[in-house]
């Protein structure tokens, strides 16, 4: 599958303008990702940008959300380690621990971009191109800020590699290349 077809393949079961952005905010960090890892940007890219497909089915309801997405897109021809990595993005579905790194790159990519998205829409202007990577850390440390952001899963940066402080910078520049795409 590529890339077009993946985003049409989204837009079918994602009708919500945030979870696009999301999807489109998490597949630019995967990119950035694969690309600092020396892994494929195509493929990471895919598994960023069609995670959440089933968000809306499920509610986002955590013992389903993962799997349902798995089953839509087993039958569209997905290579089986990125379904695993968007099962496993929600590890609470499965009952089982995130062990690759392709798993740890998305669970941790895509959690970041809500990190990053809500420190951007602090700022005056709601624009993420004044945002600062040392802002997206010091807030990693206030529990209260974006209260729903898991921080322990974005510290799976760590499992790839990946100091928080770089981790930080990485996913902000790749999401700033797609700051129109995404509302910011």
């Amino acid at each position: 599958m590529n890339r077009n077809e993946a985003e049409s393949l989204l837009r079918k079961y994602i009708k919500n303008d945030k979870m696009l952005f999301h999807s489109f905010a998490s597949e630019a960090i995967m990119r950035a990702l694969a690309k600092e890892l020396g892994r494929d940007e195509e493929k990471w890219g895919l598994a960023g940008l069609l995670h959440d497909i089933d968000s809306e089915i499920t509610n986002a309801d955590p013992k389903k959300h993962g799997l349902v997405a798995e089953e839509l897109l087993g039958d569209e021809g997905i290579e089986d380690d990125i379904l695993d990595a968007i099962t496993m993005h929600n590890a609470e579905a499965t009952g089982m621990v995130r062990t690759t790194e392709f798993q740890h790159a998305l669970a941790a990519g895509e959690t970041i971009s809500g990190l990053i998205y809500a420190v951007a829409l602090v700022y005056p202007d709601k624009k993420i191109a004044d945002v600062k990577p040392k802002s997206i850390t010091k807030r990693m440390k206030q529990a209260a800020f974006a209260a729903t952001v898991n921080r322990d899963t974005i510290m799976e940066c760590e499992k790839i590699g990946i100091s928080l402080s770089d981790f930080a910078k990485l996913s902000l520049e790749a999401m700033k290349e797609v700051a129109e795409k995404i509302g910011l």
